[in-house]
């Protein structure tokens, strides 16, 4: 069901904070100014305490609201104030160090406002984490517009379904916030406050959707740059979410495009049946559906929470694959295993007995580190064989591959077609010295099985 024009049609309240920093705000609202219909639209701005003459520009704008903070409340606590003060039935939450452009609002609203089910959108820039950010040919702000005026022409054709949106262009219905709740302000000063409302709308029942027909600029962390304890409050504030959500944000998160490049392109409508073991919260799976429209999802997850989300839209299970798998045979057109071979006891068995339940021309997809890579070789013959929390030498691995061991595993299981590509890490020159000498000494004569940190398979049955 899509919704009335009444309702794309009226108030938008765009909220900006604002501490330091005046020429971008300014450059931020006027930018409003130029490319935004007058009359559809009120500028919020919510000042942190800023002592650069942001608030006597402020008191000189007579189409900005404003809130004026006598201490830096931080990015959540003072969105929540502009959006209470807020008239509009959409809300948009946006950075001072953003420049919009031609076409961006009305590009959004017609996303926003498309199926009662979308929650929230967002656009794509220059500068962003989370897979946000596209390539861009300009280098100046006048080559930027240039650029957004070709670039922004609505098309729902490049809006992709998303588990979170980044909150430097945040827009949202009004009546999804009054079902979810304001921002929530434990992660203040700021950072995931933007992943936490993200899949509170999702679980919500409501969608989010990546625009990619509408651009922005975004110079990017205008509001953290003078910190010297950004990472200190990245890390305080990745606990908080763990503690809340339990599970790790960045890695349940993740969008395994590298993995997914292996997948054939088949016709968008075409049926396909998708099988991921360790699916976290399901971003690939989503992915794999913003690929193909009538793909069918199935995902395999251990962590109940992270399983909850992924849930929403694939059909989850949480069952331990190296014992009974319950799915039919010959049923699935891709099994996708990233990173997580290296975590079973006996994934030969696994890859084996998984064979049975693909369908003829079947293709397994896999991600396994790279036990020969420079770093280990390197350490081990200084005598440091060392587990890390993370990496490859992850201490929940249990099983160790290197390329030869990779490709025995397949072909014993009976995989005819084997292709391989790689992941590499940056290089020191230190590493490239002991990858020549390593190569010089090795049989096979090939930098590559000491600079792959990752396998990326594609086997078919």
């Amino acid at each position: 069901m899509t919704q009335t024009s009444t309702d794309r049609d009226s108030l938008t309240s765009i909220i900006i904070l604002t501490h330091n920093r005046l020429a971008e705000t300014q450059a931020c609202v006027e930018s409003i100014r130029r490319y935004t219909k007058p009359g559809t639209y009120e500028i919020v701005v919510v000042d942190n305490n800023s002592t650069d003459g942001t608030r006597a520009w402020l008191a000189s704008q007579p189409d900005i609201h404003t809130i004026l903070n006598n201490e830096n409340l931080g990015f959540p606590a003072g969105c929540n104030q502009g959006i209470r003060m807020a008239r509009g039935n959409t809300i948009v939450l946006l950075n001072n160090d953003t420049v919009v452009t031609p076409r961006w609002l009305d590009n959004l609203l017609t996303c926003l406002y498309s199926a009662d089910d979308i929650g929230a959108v967002g656009p794509v820039t220059n500068h962003a984490c989370y897979y946000q950010a596209i390539s861009v040919p300009y280098r100046t702000m006048e080559e930027m517009h240039q650029f957004a005026e070709q670039y922004n022409h609505s098309n729902p054709q490049k809006w992709e379904r998303r588990l979170k949106l980044i909150g430097f262009c945040f827009v949202v219905k009004r009546t999804v916030l009054d079902k979810v709740g304001l921002l929530d302000e434990r992660f203040s000063p700021g950072h995931f406050e933007d992943d936490d409302l993200s899949l509170r709308i999702l679980q919500a029942g409501y969608q989010l959707v990546l625009c990619r027909d509408t651009f922005i600029h975004h110079h990017g962390s205008a509001t953290f740059v003078h910190r010297d304890d950004v990472q200190q409050v990245v890390a305080t504030n990745s606990k908080k979410f763990r503690d809340k959500w339990g599970f790790d944000s960045h890695y349940s998160l993740h969008i395994r495009y590298d993995v997914l490049q292996l997948m054939n392109q088949h016709p968008r409508d075409k049926e396909l049946k998708v099988l991921e073991i360790g699916c976290a919260c399901g971003a690939t799976l989503l992915q794999v559906r913003n690929l193909y429209p009538n793909a069918r999802l199935y995902g395999v997850e251990l962590n109940p929470n992270a399983a909850s989300i992924a849930t929403l839209f694939a059909d989850v299970q949480a069952m331990d694959i190296e014992e009974n798998i319950h799915y039919e045979k010959e049923f699935f057109d891709y099994i996708i295993f990233a990173d997580v071979l290296e975590h079973l006891y006996d994934p030969w068995n696994v890859v084996r007995r998984f064979r049975e339940h693909l369908a003829p021309g079947g293709v397994i997809l896999a991600s396994i580190p790279n036990v020969m890579h420079i770093s280990v070789i390197r350490d081990l013959v200084n005598g440091n064989w060392n587990y890390t929390d993370v990496g490859l030498l992850d201490r929940t691995h249990v099983r160790f591959f290197t390329l030869n061991t990779i490709d025995r595993m397949f072909a014993d299981a009976g995989y005819s077609n084997r292709e391989y590509a790689v992941n590499v890490s940056p290089l020191t020159e230190l590493d490239k010295a002991w990858v020549r000498a390593l190569t010089n000494v090795s049989e096979h004569k090939n930098e590559t099985l000491f600079t792959a940190y990752q396998y990326l398979c594609r086997v078919t049955k």
